[in-house]
This record gives structure tokens, C-alpha cells and sequence, in this order.
């Protein structure tokens, strides 16, 4: 009598090999598809007739640290530069919390119903240790962000403030030239980036939280000084009473700094983003701001000395970048940063020998390139 058998009933055929989901060739194609950009030609003529997909990528250029990518940057900006400059220009700040995105979707909600085309440019906040960012206004403002006439982009500051301010004021440039008369700049508002912001704006607006214990010890004198308008959000509710004392407050504290030099009185005003109440004051603030600035020609001395110091600020940061990207100063900084953290030297000392070294270098490149 025979055993029972080890063989099953059942048995799985090997079938056919399953083929790849997309193929070899696919992905080669695919990726020269995406290493080609389009020409400087290209771009003008999809900036200048309000192609959001051409205006995205240029923006992105601006934003690369490729070099052939700035190069490309740059013509196109110089050649977008004579289609800029007829916008109005608002700087958007305010404490964590406050409100900011949907202020914003509030106001620019407003501002389309009155046919303005809105670019709303939100510097946000990376984190220092992995470089990632939140990325979220667009989630935040799902309904203007679904308006055709409404553009937002968000910039990740990486911990470099100052080079995503510059980018950011390529952008507008890029943003005017597609066509859109209204720039918003919404910051990171914790007191880093107020500065840079107001230096590429016509008109600073602060917004502020009544009812959150000392409203003047929450923000710095500097941010106070800057703001051409306060605006106290969230006046709704059992907040309304606690938004008019704040509104009294900082009306007082405003009367302690001196003159402005554009001869504006800044204004303190309440608003509801949940109930659309005073924002219309607030845009009506804005404009009335730049009626003044136009007749005392303020608006067009500030938008020079603007340029002026972005030319300066654009200086020092190529002179950083420099600096940093060469090959024999990174070498030299690992055994000098070694040698500050051993405490072997002061930390001046090798500061000054590879600014040396550095300028040393330099010079013998442009010497050797005169003598070819």
C-alpha cells in the first residue's frame, strides 16, 4: 500500500512575465523631454501673454542655483523689466496666528470681483535643520487659489532670507509682466523677513491679534515703524470690544514715532476675514496711501532707492556666493573651523587669512585671463 503523497492538487503555473509599468525608452524620453527648456523667446512670449505654466517656470529659474539656469533668469527679467512697474506693491506681515491667509483670500477675493489680477507671493517659513517647508497657502486659500485671475507661489526661505527676498523681487517683476496689477507679499512674519519685504513694497501692511494678552509688548518698535497700516483681525464675536481697545492702543503708540517722510499718517483699523467686514477699508487705506505717494512723488523717489539698494544687496550676496562655492576656501574652512572649535586660534584670525587668500586668487584668475 502506498503512502500518502506530498504533492499537492493544486499547482501555480509561471504564466506569463509581467512587463515593466512603463518602459526603458519611456523614461529616457521622458527625461530629456524634462532636461530641455524652453527658449529665452518662448518664455517672453508665454510671460507676456499670461501663461501661468511659462510664468511658473521661469520663477522656478530664478529660484535655482544652477548657473545656466541664473543666466537664463536674467534675460529673461532684463527683458520683462519694461513690462513691470505698474502694479501696486503690498507687504502683508503678522504674528503666527493672526490670520494672514485668510485675510488675504478675503482681500483678493474683493479685489477680483473688482477685475484687479491678484500675485500673491508667500515667502514661507523652512526649518533650519532639514530644509523642508510647510508649503500649505495654497491649501490654506482654496478658494482664490481656484480663481483664474489669482496666482499664488509660495517661496521656501532654506534658512537663506536674503536670497529668497531677492528672488522674490525678480518675481514680481516676472508677475508684472504677465499681466497681474496687484502684488501681494505675505511674510514669514516673525520678525525676519519685515525688512527685506518692505524694501520691494509700495505699501506695509501689519495685521494684529486683539484679545491675546499685551497687544504692544507682541510685536518690536522696528515692525511698528515700518507699518504704513494696522489692521486688527478676527474683530467678530465676543472679540469686537477687545479689537477696538487695541485699535485705541496702537493709534496712540503710532502718535509717539515722528514723521514719516512720505508725509502719511499710518491708520488703525479692525476687520473680520469670516464675517468680509472692513476689509474694504483696508484696501480703500491702500489706495488712498498711493493717491498721496503719486502726488507728493514719494511713490517714485521710494521705488528708485529700492532698486539702489537691492543693486547692493545683490552685490553682497554674489560676493557670499562666491566666496563660498570655491573649491579651495571650502578645504580651508574645515581646518580652520577645526582649529576655532580646538580653541587654537581666535575666530578673526582665520577670517582675515582666507578673505586673503581668497581676494589673493581672484586676482591671479583675472590677471591670468588678461594675459590670454
Amino acid at each position: 500500500m502506498k503512502g500518502p503523497s506530498n504533492k499537492s492538487a493544486l499547482s501555480v503555473s509561471n504564466g506569463v512575465v509581467r512587463p515593466p509599468d512603463i518602459s526603458e525608452e519611456s523614461i529616457r524620453l521622458h527625461k530629456q523631454k524634462r532636461r530641455k527648456l524652453p527658449s529665452l523667446d518662448e518664455f517672453l512670449e508665454g510671460i507676456r501673454t499670461g501663461n501661468r505654466i511659462m510664468l511658473s517656470q521661469a520663477i522656478t529659474l530664478t529660484e535655482s542655483s544652477l548657473p545656466e539656469h541664473n543666466e537664463l533668469a536674467q534675460e529673461i527679467i532684463e527683458n520683462c523689466l519694461p513690462l513691470s512697474g505698474q502694479s501696486v506693491r503690498v507687504g502683508i506681515t503678522g504674528v503666527p496666528g493672526v490670520g494672514k491667509s485668510s485675510f488675504i483670500e478675503a482681500l483678493g477675493m474683493l479685489l477680483i470681483k473688482n477685475n484687479r489680477r491678484l500675485a500673491v507671493l508667500a515667502i514661507d517659513p523652512s526649518s533650519e535643520r532639514s530644509k523642508g517647508s510647510i508649503m500649505g497657502d495654497k491649501t490654506r486659500m482654496e478658494q482664490l487659489s481656484a480663481e483664474p485671475m489669482a496666482f499664488i507661489r509660495p517661496s521656501p526661505s532654506s534658512g537663506s532670507l536674503g536670497g529668497v527676498a531677492r528672488k522674490t523681487r525678480e518675481t514680481i517683476i516676472l508677475c508684472e509682466a504677465a499681466g497681474f496689477d496687484t502684488i501681494f507679499v505675505e511674510t514669514v512674519g516673525v520678525g525676519q523677513s519685515e525688512t527685506a519685504v518692505h524694501s520691494m513694497v509700495d505699501f506695509f501692511l501689519l495685521l494684529m491679534l486683539a484679545g491675546a494678552g499685551d497687544e504692544l509688548q507682541g510685536i518690536k518698535r522696528g515692525i511698528m515703524e515700518m507699518a504704513d497700516a494696522i489692521a486688527i483681525t478676527k474683530a467678530d464675536g465676543g472679540n469686537i470690544a477687545r479689537a477696538e481697545r487695541a485699535k485705541s492702543e496702537y493709534s496712540n503708540a503710532l502718535h509717539l514715532f515722528p514723521p514719516t517722510d512720505s508725509g502719511w499718517i499710518p491708520k488703525v483699523m479692525t476687520c473680520s476675514s469670516k464675517l468680509n467686514k472692513g476689509i474694504d477699508n483696508v484696501w480703500d487705506t491702500v489706495l488712498e496711501y498711493m493717491a498721496l505717494t503719486h502726488h507728493n512723488c514719494h511713490f517714485e523717489r521710494k521705488r528708485m532707492e529700492q532698486s539702489r539698494y537691492w543693486m547692493y544687496e545683490t552685490i553682497d550676496q554674489n560676493l557670499q556666493d562666491s566666496f563660498y562655492n570655491d573649491k579651495r576656501i571650502q578645504q580651508m574652512l574645515k581646518v580652520y573651523e577645526r582649529k576655532v572649535l580646538q580653541g587654537e586660534t581666535t575666530p578673526f584670525t582665520p577670517a582675515r587669512v582666507l578673505l586673503e587668500k581668497y581676494h589673493k586668487r581672484r586676482w591671479i584668475k583675472i590677471s591670468n585671463g588678461k594675459r590670454r
